[in-house]
């Protein structure tokens, strides 16, 4: 009875088969009639049996195909163009060479020959040998932090002061600092005898900066990732702020390192919101600062970190060539490869140094002018020794390789000044005293 039941069943699935509407042409299981009328004959062509080789598109073995076989290739969509027995093939043989051209994505020209000219000397001007830039732009809850630590009030007016120590050294400074990036509170505020800062940098010749995002915020759907707001409205603030006197700008995104992070989403996400930035930037005169920061928290050694830089640089150059971004009038801003902060292992200056630039040649194309490093919560003492390694590492380095620090300059500088005006010569002196360290680090010559 067993063997019965089964055999029924077979019947049953096969007259339902059987009762599916018929397609002209096509078996109950869409094979051409044609073709499996030739599989059932058997196989024809060359040693196979018979004449049966030229019509199946064949010669002796090679052509021992089913007789249905060219039907079959010309009616199924997986096969149309694909082969030498496809009409489209023959066609597609017939076009001149220059027509394979026609459907790739025309470059439209993005930036005239003088616009492209400002932004590389922009940006060499930036980077130019000795040189590295200030990263002056912390936010009003940034400095809250940094005036905390030296129980001092967080007001505007201590902000200014403090700023203005910092603007207002010697010539001295010029030989070491070729950028200063601002705050848009910072971009309008003005020293004790009424000259604007952005003017107090011009004079000495430094370029004046502006970050222009707008924070991160919550990236949906991944393990606490982000992304960076501020595209909305960011040409308009371009373009008044090179009125204003900027000619580059910031834009942070962040990517932090676990064992699910960063993802894919936020890889992609971030390096094409920072492409974005850039486009826009350029559009208006000014060099684009891209920072794709990887932030150091966590146990993670230095050959994953290496592995996360080299995949989150390989996105975002990726991005910019994708969003026709002129890399000659750009900069880039990473971080160093190093362990992470809990991270059982020690390496040496010149391992960071070797995982470093192994990592940026593998990833940073030559015509970008400079490459700033972020110091990433480094010490004074740290983000010097490592940029030192880092300028006599033994690989070839076809960029600038110099420093964006913020808090690795201001530091001593800060402590120094503890919110007294009559410490302010000695905060400034301190402030170019770490400048001048990090323009020897940038030749080699130790900290």
């Amino acid at each position: 009875m067993a063997q019965w039941g089964r055999w029924h069943r077979g019947v049953s699935v096969a007259k339902r088969w059987h009762r599916r509407a018929p397609t002209p042409g096509l078996s109950p299981w869409g094979v051409p009639t044609s073709a499996t009328a030739g599989r059932r004959r058997g196989w024809e062509g060359g040693a196979c049996g018979g004449g049966g080789a030229e019509r199946a598109g064949g010669a002796g073995p090679a052509g021992c195909r089913p007789a249905g076989h060219v039907a079959l290739r010309q009616r199924s969509p997986i096969y149309r163009g694909a082969g030498a027995h496809s009409p489209q093939s023959a066609s597609a043989a017939a076009r001149p060479a220059h027509a394979t051209t026609a459907t790739m994505t025309h470059q439209y020209p993005a930036l005239t020959a003088e616009q492209k000219k400002e932004l590389s000397d922009i940006a060499l001007r930036i980077v130019a040998p000795g040189k590295g830039i200030l990263a002056a732009d912390e936010s009003v809850g940034s400095m809250a932090k940094r005036l905390n630590q030296i129980g001092v009030e967080n007001t505007e007016e201590n902000r200014r002061l403090y700023r203005q120590i910092l603007f207002s050294a010697d010539s001295r400074v010029k030989k070491c600092i070729g950028g200063v990036i601002f705050f848009h509170e910072t971009m309008y505020q003005k020293a004790d005898d009424g000259t604007p800062f952005v003017q107090m940098i011009k004079d000495k010749g430094i370029v004046v900066g502006i970050k222009v995002d707008k924070g991160v915020v919550p990236l949906a759907g991944t393990d606490g990732e982000t992304t960076t707001q501020g595209l909305d409205g960011l040409s308009e603030r371009c373009a008044q702020y090179k009125k204003d006197g900027a000619d580059f700008a910031k834009w942070r995104c962040v990517l932090k390192i676990s064992d699910n992070t960063p993802s894919a989403l936020a890889i992609m996400e971030n390096a094409n919101v920072l492409a974005r930035y850039a486009s826009i930037c350029q559009q208006n005169g000014i060099v684009p600062i891209v920072e794709p920061e990887i932030l150091p928290d966590g146990d993670h050694d230095l050959k994953r970190c290496q592995y996360v830089t080299e995949k989150v640089l390989a996105a975002v150059y990726k991005a910019l060539s994708d969003h026709h971004v002129y890399l000659e009038g750009t900069l880039l801003k990473p971080n160093m490869v190093t362990p992470g902060h809990s991270c059982p292992t020690k390496y040496s200056p010149e391992e960071i140094a070797m995982a470093t630039v192994t990592a940026l040649r593998r990833t940073v194309p030559p015509a970008v002018p400079g490459v700033t490093f972020l110091s990433g919560g480094q010490s004074e003492e740290e983000a010097s020794i490592n940029l030192n390694a880092i300028n006599t590492c033994p690989l070839m380095r076809p960029w600038a390789l110099t420093f964006s620090y913020g808090r690795a300059l201001q530091a001593s500088a800060l402590s120094a000044w503890r919110g007294q005006q009559d410490n302010a010569t000695a905060a400034t002196e301190e402030f170019v005293k770490r400048a001048e360290v990090r323009a020897m680090a940038l030749a080699g010559e130790g900290c």
